[in-house]
């Protein structure tokens, strides 16, 4: 929906809104906000509202930290869980005392590289996500515990699936603020749960997870559990991924569609699932951007670990889904909830557009389960691997000029400096599994 400065200043007189949480993203991928008095709501809609850069993981140094919160009008909307008081929520850009876009905010960076795809003549990005999540019990305290809150499975229904009230008020809070939900299960761990809501463009897409995210650990508290979007918070079940369902539009029609062809896919999609796969090992770090995200891209937990593609198997990298027209689309399976979804999205479409660019050609699909395929096997098929931990991923990331470009020299040197410090700090624990293992041996 969209909104003028008039309209949000009705709405917020009308609904006895008393707060208004100035929200963005710091490079981390974690959700920020101002809050202010809505005596202040005018200022915040002229762009007048400043913050202090120096404090954002990832932002600037303090000797330059003044920085600006541009609200996007159409991302107003209240929060139904305060009755009283009502509390309401914009999006902001960020931008610098210059009037010039902040170049390490990542809703920019995504919009940067939407720009070059316009330019190359596509006038959308569409995505549609699927951010899995699991459910833990809290403590007397308040605090996370290890104990699931329910032991079913994939589809699974009460009594089994003890997260259907708290996922069932989840779905009914995202509608209250306008998301289009078009599924709600339990997913295949115990504790694990998806919903799926309509595509959208790219950014509102991104805007989407990140109110997604914070609506499911709201929800989640008022029913006495933790909500985590950990990739991989136990050992021996699935972990959580978010695949990304991704489209390019000419206006009205999709770029992708190719009715004469076998599979009903155009040469730019072929060429833009090209280029995802050229550059996935170096696009990982920010699609997958912790260590335990590497836990999750191990065989025999459906996480897609080989970078393949097909139209028939759930074991590449890469599935187009059978949906066409429209529909059509490519379906990335490797990104993470960890991710910084403005990011994420930035960087797969880069590098579609690189394979747009320059035609490359696109390899011939595996419909072989790759996880009961040897080493040998791949390697005959031409199929590499994702990387196999974070330091592994960086190293790719900073050797590839094209992700490099689509992140900026800002983002991506601080993105760069702040995993090294947690591979380190990973890299130098001593670990439960090592005391358990060492203690007693040695």
């Amino acid at each position: 929906m969209s909104y003028s400065k008039d309209d949000i200043l009705r709405i917020a007189k009308e609904e006895n809104v008393r707060f208004i949480r100035l929200q963005f993203t710091d490079l981390l991928g974690t959700i920020k906000n101002v809050e202010i008095p809505v005596s202040q709501l005018p200022k915040a809609l002229d762009n007048k509202m400043m913050f202090d850069g120096s404090s954002i993981e990832g932002y600037v140094r303090i000797e330059e930290s003044d920085m600006y919160l541009y609200p996007d009008l159409d991302t107003w909307v209240i929060f139904p869980w305060h009755s009283e008081d009502r509390v309401a929520r914009l999006i902001c850009d960020i931008y610098l005392p210059d009037g010039t876009p902040f170049p390490g905010d990542p809703r920019g960076i995504l919009k940067r590289n939407l720009k070059e795809a316009e330019e190359m003549g596509f006038t959308s990005m569409n995505v549609g996500p699927e951010p899995e999540f699991f459910l833990f019990k809290t403590d007397e305290k308040g605090n996370p515990t290890m104990e699931l809150n329910d032991q079913g499975g994939y589809f699974d229904l009460a009594p089994t699936d003890l997260g259907e009230n708290c996922r069932r008020d989840i779905v009914l809070t995202l509608e209250e603020m306008g998301f289009e939900i078009e599924a709600s299960h339990h997913e295949v761990a115990p504790g694990q749960h998806e919903i799926d809501f309509k595509y959208a463009d790219a950014v509102k897409a991104a805007d989407q997870i990140q109110t997604f995210k914070l609506v499911v650990k709201t929800i989640a508290r008022q029913h006495g559990l933790i909500a985590t979007f950990m990739p991989k918070p136990l050992f021996g079940v699935n972990g959580s991924g978010m695949h990304c369902n991704q489209s390019l539009f000419n206006g009205k029609e999709n770029a992708f569609v190719d009715e004469s062809d076998e599979l009903g896919l155009s040469a730019t999609a072929r060429h833009f699932m090209a280029g995802i796969m050229k550059h996935a090992r170096a696009f990982a770090a920010i699609t997958n951007p912790t260590v335990n995200s590497y836990k999750r891209l191990v065989p025999g937990y459906e996480a897609p670990c080989y970078v393949a593609w097909s139209a028939s198997n759930r074991s590449p990298m890469i599935r187009i889904p059978a949906s066409r027209g429209l529909s059509t689309r490519v379906e990335a399976r490797n990104p993470d909830p960890a991710a910084n979804p403005y990011l994420a999205l930035a960087v797969m479409l880069k590098a579609g557009l690189d394979g747009i660019k320059r035609k490359l050609p696109l390899p011939a699909p595996i419909d072989r389960n790759i996880y009961v395929m040897t080493e040998e096997e791949r390697i005959e098929e031409g199929i590499p691997s994702l990387p196999s931990n974070l330091k592994e991923a960086l190293n790719e990331l900073i050797r590839n000029e094209t992700i490099c470009e689509a992140l900026g020299e800002h983002a991506l040197s601080h993105f760069y400096e702040l995993k090294e410090i947690e591979w380190d700090m990973y890299r130098t624990q001593v670990h439960g599994w090592e005391r358990d293992q060492y203690m007693t041996m040695y």
